[in-house]
């Protein structure tokens, strides 16, 4: 049967539009539905744990109405941890409605990967920053240890503190520490000439369009502003009302990290 060149065109589209619709489906179903805040499919937790976990989120989310989820997966079986996550994200509603307050902690186990994501709403509490430092310092040694229930249970309270803004990272040297006296001499007497030089304090506009009064330097010295998963559902007890997603939406922010 002979075709004209549009009715190709259109049968190809109709078939790439056939299998992007399949593709998808199947994608889909590999993505665990999720019934509890806490759920091990890779037999690493007790029930007494799972139910520990549970009590301490469920207590959280009654506290601040935030949701954080924790989903522990034996492999990713190949695909890619971000996708996979943010899928979780999209296809359980984590958070509420409006406020976009979710968390999901994930580990893939054979993988020996962890990701933190934070929903819209959190994502100024608990930037990536933060969530990277929480997987290096508190998560990941843990897990070195094969101790994966306080590796947990650790990561989720630094969460939970981080929320509040009471989470205690990583933070800057103190200047003193970091330059020698003669280095300090030099700075400051770069400082001095510059602004003989320039005519003392003018203003600048600087890199974010806003107006500074200090010379192009300052800012740099402290002057500036600053076996795989399968598809269904997952359930892994421990009471305390379950687990449902209520509406939050999550943006791809998050950190991800292996140990």
């Amino acid at each position: 049967m002979d075709f004209s060149p549009i009715k190709r065109i259109t049968l190809l589209l109709f078939l790439l539009l056939c299998y992007e619709i399949s593709f998808s489906q199947q994608n889909d179903n590999s993505i665990p539905t999720i019934n509890q805040r806490v759920t091990d499919g890779s037999g690493s937790l007790s029930s007494d744990e799972i139910n520990s976990l549970n009590k301490l989120l469920f207590d959280f989310e009654q506290e601040t109405s935030n949701q954080i989820v924790v989903l522990m997966i034996q492999s990713l079986d190949g695909m890619s941890l971000e996708d996979f996550t943010l899928r979780v994200c999209e296809k359980n509603k984590i958070g509420k409605k409006g406020r976009d307050n979710g968390v999901l902690l994930t580990i893939a186990k054979d993988d020996r990967k962890i990701r933190i994501d934070a929903g819209y709403g959190l994502e100024g509490a608990l930037p990536d920053a933060i969530s990277d430092q929480i997987i290096r310092k508190i998560i990941a040694p843990r897990f070195r240890q094969g101790d994966y229930y306080n590796g947990i249970k650790d990561g989720i309270e630094a969460i939970i503190l981080a929320t509040k803004g009471e989470f205690k990272g990583e933070t800057k040297r103190n200047s003193k520490n970091v330059y020698s006296l003669g280095t300090i001499i030099i700075i400051l007497l770069f400082m001095f000439l510059g602004g003989i030089m320039g005519g003392g304090r003018r203003r600048y506009i600087g890199s974010r369009g806003a107006f500074s009064s200090f010379p192009w330097w300052w800012g740099g010295f402290g002057g500036g502003g600053g076996g795989g998963f399968s598809s269904g559902s997952f359930g892994s007890g421990g009471g305390f009302g379950g687990f449902s997603g209520g509406g939050g939406s999550f943006g791809g922010g998050g950190a991800s990290g292996s140990w």
